[in-house]
């Protein structure tokens, strides 16, 4: 789900991300630091006045690799395209 946000908008902060993606800020911590060590997301922190702010983005590694996430579940889930493999 917060790669779906992210590729869908340039950037989103830790709210943002935690309301839209229905997870606790602990979980969000915990998919954002393994998103961000495989290389799939770009997380900046900083300050809004005196408020923390976290802005995350996708990075074009990410990208890549939610398509084609997103191209091997169509197929998978689509029988009349050729994958050339049985499904079980």
């Amino acid at each position: 789900m917060i790669m779906t946000v992210l590729c869908a908008v340039s950037e989103a902060d830790f709210l943002y991300l935690q309301r839209e993606c229905g997870l606790t800020q602990g979980n969000l911590s915990s998919h954002l630091a393994k998103l961000e060590d495989a290389g799939y997301v770009f997380i900046e922190k900083g300050f809004k006045g005196k408020y923390p702010l976290t802005i995350c983005s996708s990075t074009s590694a990410g990208r890549h690799a939610f398509r084609e996430y997103v191209q091997k579940m169509q197929a998978w889930l689509d029988p009349r395209q050729k994958t050339g493999r049985n499904r079980s």
